[in-house]
């Protein structure tokens, strides 16, 4: 979990401050207080600040500041707006189009993604909510096809090991009695799809699994956050919907997921710390295909339960 800040990082413009309160209410943790009729960092009943801000934003008179935070986020190829929408400023059906409109991407052009573009959309990406406000994301940007290529080259490493595992039975039979099967499954599932996949890259250069993409961006985030696996995905979320405004084309890589938590040479190649667990892998490209339908889904049946009683 992230660490409290210092209190001494919240202040408080007495000048500005009219006491109205709001930044009181808001604040999770209960560090701020009402004296004399203005308010007041009170560390006394707190856990610390989280920096969520919510005191910073809530304040009609910019009275309130935490150190280190910054509303501007300085992005390089958009226009930043920061204005808050208010809920009757919002299209719905728009933001519910942008979510079926993207659809994952499995063929790609020879272009280069630009790098500003692939550093806005890891901005982007921290715009998303995370436990405990901790953020304990992190971001690793592969900015060519070559890049890329060499993320293949490990993946497919793991993947010939992991055949060669999984193609003796003596291996499967042990990991039946200690490993839930999990060799097995792998074996009946995947290994005939994996194995050709790796001739096919090894004889013939042909990528199926990035198909041919010409930029990834690797989410990571701290083992020891309260939430480290929703905070990546929320990030990756974000990351894949301003994609798509980008008229890039995404693709989330599982397979490179898996190869690069049980590799060695994959997390040394990314230089990730022993504190620090990958959860996805995004492959971007400027799309070869154009899509004509939105994203079609099966029908959902939602439990309605009442757990209030009487």
């Amino acid at each position: 979990m992230k660490d409290p800040v210092n209190i001494d990082s919240v202040v408080i413009d007495d000048e500005l401050c009219t006491g109205c309160g709001l930044c009181v209410d808001a604040c999770p943790h209960r560090l701020l207080s009402l004296k004399e009729g203005k308010a007041v960092v009170d560390g006394e009943h707190s856990q610390g600040c989280m920096e969520c801000g919510h005191c910073m934003a809530l304040c009609p008179l910019q009275a309130v500041s935490i150190e280190g935070l910054s509303a501007v986020l300085d992005f390089q190829t958009f226009p930043e707006k920061l204005k808050v929408l208010k809920p009757e400023e919002c299209d719905c059906a728009s933001l519910v189009q942008l979510m079926r409109s993207r659809r994952s991407c499995r063929n790609y052009t020879s272009q280069t993604v630009e790098l500003s573009l692939l550093e806005d959309l890891v901005k982007i990406g921290t715009t998303a909510p995370s436990g405990t406000n901790s953020q304990s994301w992190d971001f690793v940007i592969l900015p060519t096809r070559a890049d890329v290529e060499a993320l293949g080259d490990l993946t497919a490493d793991f993947y010939r090991n992991l055949n060669a595992q999984a193609a003796n039975p003596l291996y499967r039979l042990l990991a039946r009695f200690f490993a839930g099967d999990a060799l097995g499954r792998y074996y009946h599932n995947y290994y005939q799809t994996v194995a050709e996949a790796l001739r096919e890259w090894d004889e013939e250069r042909v990528d199926r699994l990035f198909h041919g993409a010409t930029a990834a961006i690797i989410v990571t985030g701290r083992k020891d956050a309260s939430c480290p696996a929703e905070d990546a995905l929320l990030a990756t979320q974000n990351i894949l919907l301003a994609a798509h405004t980008m008229g890039l084309g995404s693709c989330l890589i599982g397979f490179a997921v898996e190869a690069i938590r049980r590799s060695g040479p994959a997390r040394s190649a990314l230089a990730m710390a022993g504190y620090e667990e990958v959860y996805s892998v995004i492959a971007l490209g400027y799309p070869a295909v154009n899509f004509r339908q939105v994203a079609a889904r099966k029908e959902v049946q939602p439990r309605v339960l009442h757990l209030a009683k009487g």
